[in-house]
């Protein structure tokens, strides 16, 4: 009787490492494009707005930055499609991240030299588009370039820029403040050039023909739903983390008016201010994310530690409803870096636990980001009326400041609903 052999298991090829050259050329797109988008949502545009319209700035902040979030939202999922479908000589990503970067740096100079909120808006609104093309196609190299054993620490390096941008983007308006060219279009040429060098080295190549199906409004429209009935527990994750996310808006959007009106800044000096709030929030937030994050998994529990940060969040935004003098302004911000790193740290990995569909994870995750990106256009439009209440300057910032510590708490209290995570 002839015995057969079994035949050893087939080996799984492993691709090979992406070179280290690429994966810091994607980190210094990454942090020269959001050195771009947010050093004026952070600081320049309040700026700009306050030099136009001084005596209504909170009402017409509002305006251009909700308009050029909302363009955003839409524009993200769409462009990053269009990458996809892309069949030019040149590749399907190099023409969006370049393109993308160059159009965002003619709506920032349509700001820096606008007259009007109108004009300011036109402009944010093509940054928006602009920029939000080259960073739906800088996420999506992820998989097209980095094999899977290399995904989590290039994924934590890429992580780190959004940070790295903010602080880099407001140390530098509080070294250009005075010049409102420099302060838009300086940080869009740095973008520019980190995205070129991307685009120099990058190995692209064309979309196949043929290969995708059509993009119709069916496709698109599908790319922001989630069944609730199906995926509870994704949609309750989607809700808390949109509640949060409005309480963190608050703060972001406005925190340049309240050094302003409470706390004597001028538009040339404030970016200063903000630059101090920065880097003690920042200290924070790195401290926040590291232990948060290394006893979650640790305990293997997530729901708690959001519960936690959304808990630290509204203790901050309450101190800085009321916070009489700046030290108890930078305890604040102290204090809400810690609460907003525990909450980074751990958030993402809940999501990650309740995705619907692990093999349609980007569409899916995609979803989840609109929770983090419609908090920027709703809280403007939502600030108006409120700053607005008690006070004939329209700068009731106690009030508004209140209801993101409430939106905030009530966020967290929903993780709770979540049921098929620890």
């Amino acid at each position: 009787m002839t015995t057969v052999e079994p035949r050893p298991p087939a080996t799984v090829p492993v691709a090979p490492n992406a070179p280290t050259r690429l994966i810091v050329a994607m980190a210094l797109a990454m942090f020269g494009a959001y050195l771009a988008i947010l050093t004026p949502v952070i600081v320049t545009m309040s700026i700009r707005v306050a030099q136009i319209a001084p005596d209504d700035k909170a009402a017409a902040l509002g305006t251009v930055l909700s308009v050029g979030a909302v363009l955003a939202l839409i524009g993200n999922p769409f462009f990053g499609a269009m990458s996809d479908r892309t069949t030019s000589r040149f590749g399907r990503r190099r023409p969006w991240l370049i393109g993308g970067m160059l159009l965002g740096f003619a709506g920032l100079l349509i700001v820096a030299t606008g007259g009007t909120i109108a004009v300011l808006t036109v402009g944010w609104a093509i940054a928006q588009l602009g920029i939000n093309a080259t960073l739906a196609t800088l996420f999506a190299l992820m998989p097209d370039q980095i094999p899977a054993q290399q995904r989590g620490r290039v994924s934590g390096i890429l992580g780190l820029m959004t940070s790295a941008a903010i602080l880099g983007g407001t140390a530098l308006a509080a070294v250009l403040a005075g010049n409102t060219l420099l302060m838009f279009v300086v940080p869009a040429l740095i973008g520019i050039a980190t995205v070129g060098l991307l685009v120099a080295i990058l190995k692209d190549r064309p979309a196949e023909k043929g290969h995708f199906a059509p993009y119709r409004v069916k496709e698109f429209l599908h790319t922001f739903y989630v069944n609730p009935r199906q995926h509870p527990d994704f949609v309750w994750n989607i809700v808390s983390r949109f509640l949060i996310w409005m309480g963190l808006a608050s703060v972001t959007t406005y925190q340049a008016y309240l050094l302003i009106d409470r706390f004597g800044y001028t538009t040339d000096t404030v970016a200063g201010g903000i630059l101090v709030a920065t880097l003690v929030s920042t200290a924070g937030l790195v401290i926040g994310s590291s232990v948060g994050g290394t006893l979650s998994d640790k305990l293997g529990r997530r729901k708690p530690f959001v519960l936690g940060a959304g808990i630290v969040l509204a203790i901050s935004l309450a101190l800085i409803a009321f916070a009489g003098s700046f030290p108890v302004f930078l305890a604040a911000s102290a204090i809400y870096g810690l609460g907003q790193g525990v909450y980074l740290a751990v958030d993402l990995a809940l999501a990650t636990d309740v995705l619907p569909d692990p093999d349609d994870a980007a569409k899916d995750m995609g979803v989840l980001n609109i929770a983090n990106a419609l908090p920027q256009s709703l809280v403007p439009i939502l600030a108006a009326p409120i700053l607005a209440i008690g006070s004939s300057t329209n700068s009731n910032y106690s009030l508004l400041f209140l209801c993101g510590a409430a939106v905030a708490l009530v966020g967290a209290v929903l993780v709770r609903m979540v049921r098929g995570a620890r």
